[in-house]
């Protein structure tokens, strides 16, 4: 079967071990590679923000109701933290699931806008935090350049900018371009709930205060609540509960904790609670949870 150079040139760099499935960090910080030779299982993760590029294969993510499918050079957009339910649904150890996760730079990404438009642009109204589009190859062509940097610590030193640079232009100028303006505008809602996300997630075991949320977003209660619902398909409760379980999770399997342990750590008091509440996000008792060297991102 043909394969694309990019998908190649993932290939190379994933193909080093002796199991070769899962996320592979790299030479550069903002980039992993993903490598999964059989379908998936639901499962959540918590996503980042970050460009998701399936390569090669396919791939379904579903955040509450809303429902996305992308395979071979279409990408995913993540703009604010999102527990995200995902599987692979095209792979074969023949011909695995290929793909790069990129970690947005917000800030690179509102200088390059400001050097197309002389201007920020207006936020606009609140939106799910995913979206989904076709690469185009211009863009393809620059995650190609970073790819083939890996290994190279002086060339990436020296061309991984430019090129991240260049990227973010074809991006912003691609028919998702206008989408991509407006979850990084300075003033944006998406970046104002995110600021409240950070807060919550530096201390997401501490009851949850809806008021002072809000206030740091810069918006009343109400206002707050909707807007977090429009960008996280959650309310900020269910957004909080969701966050203390895939932290639990993590906590269980790498052994850092038993499942009495994970509850009280994530702010659980009630461990038969936090048990059933375990149980319906994951499908299956923390009890009985299967233990792994370790549960990363996307």
């Amino acid at each position: 079967m043909s394969t694309t150079p990019l998908a190649a040139a993932i290939a190379a760099h994933t193909a080093t071990r002796n199991t070769p499935d899962g996320f592979y960090a790299t030479d550069i910080a903002a980039l992993k590679l993903m490598r999964i030779g059989e379908k998936t299982l639901p499962a959540y993760a918590l996503y980042t923000p970050a460009l998701c590029l399936a390569v090669q294969g396919a791939k379904q993510v579903m955040l509450g109701d809303a429902l996305f499918d992308y395979g071979a050079m279409e990408f995913l957009i993540v703009s604010v933290d999102l527990p995200i339910l995902g599987r692979v649904t095209h792979a074969t150890p023949e011909h695995p699931f290929l793909a790069l996760i990129l970690e947005l730079d917000v800030k690179l990404l509102q200088d390059v806008i400001r050097q197309l438009d002389g201007e920020a642009v207006a936020p606009g109204t609140a939106a799910l935090g995913v979206f989904v589009g076709r690469l185009e190859e211009q863009a393809a062509d620059c995650l190609l350049r970073l790819v083939q940097l890996l290994g190279q610590p002086r060339a990436i030193a020296m061309l991984a900018p430019s090129i991240l640079r260049e990227l973010y232009y074809w991006l912003l100028s691609s028919p998702q371009g206008e989408q991509l303006r407006r979850l990084v505008a300075p003033d944006s809602r998406t970046l104002r709930i995110a600021e409240a996300i950070h807060l919550m997630q530096a201390d997401f075991a501490a009851p949850i205060g809806i008021g002072r949320l809000a206030a740091l977003a810069g918006m009343s209660v109400s206002s707050f609540h909707a807007h977090f619902k429009s960008i996280t398909s959650l309310t900020p409760l269910q957004y909080q509960k969701q966050l203390r379980l895939l932290q639990a999770r993590r906590l269980i399997v790498t052994r850092a904790a038993n499942a009495s342990q994970a509850a009280y750590q994530v702010g659980y008091e009630s461990a038969s609670q936090f048990s059933r509440e375990y149980t319906r996000m994951f499908g299956t008792p923390p009890s009985r949870e299967r233990v792994v060297g370790d549960v990363i991102q996307h």
